[in-house]
């Protein structure tokens, strides 16, 4: 699969099936993108499990923070990493173990070889998204603010002196 593009259905279709999300790199920094995304994903009634293993045992947003991956006890579906592109492929290792159905890495962050392993275990994978942004864009919610383009910014147009 082409990892630079995906199709609207596609990515609908995960975030239609998927149910569970545990979020790997969860912060409990309320400015951190890990948990903005983590805060809007569950109140869109996703169940969030943060893993963060400099947190674990605490909890946050509601829920005991893991470990690890293998250290969650229910069937996960989407594994979404906001970790460096090294990171990914040991993260993938133990999506595989733990049967997640998808591999979904944060904006700027890919791994052809961990998506390729994801694959060849069955998952689906989507890199270098944010599944908030995706959410909003094909919900409609963000697209009077121009998510419909695949274009947010707060950069200021030069020519027009108009935020982008």
């Amino acid at each position: 699969m082409d990892h630079s593009e995906y199709s609207d259905a596609y990515i609908q279709e995960i975030l239609q099936d998927a149910k569970t999300i545990a979020v790997v790199g969860a912060s409990d920094n309320p400015v951190r993108p890990s948990y903005f995304v983590m805060r809007y994903m569950q109140r869109k009634g996703y169940r969030i499990i943060p893993v963060n293993p400099g947190k674990a045992g605490t909890e946050l947003l509601g829920e005991k923070v893991c470990a690890s991956l293998g250290d969650i006890d229910v069937q996960v579906d989407m594994v979404d990493c906001f970790r460096n592109s090294d990171a990914i492929p040991a993260i993938t290792e133990q999506a595989i173990a733990i049967n997640a159905k998808v591999l979904w890495t944060q904006l700027g962050v890919t791994s052809l070889e961990a998506a390729s392993a994801a694959e060849s275990a069955g998952m689906r994978v989507v890199m270098n998204r944010c599944p908030k942004i995706e959410f909003g864009r094909l919900s409609g919610e963000i697209a009077y603010m121009g998510g419909r383009s695949r274009i947010i910014s707060s950069k200021r147009n030069k020519l027009l002196g108009k935020r982008l």
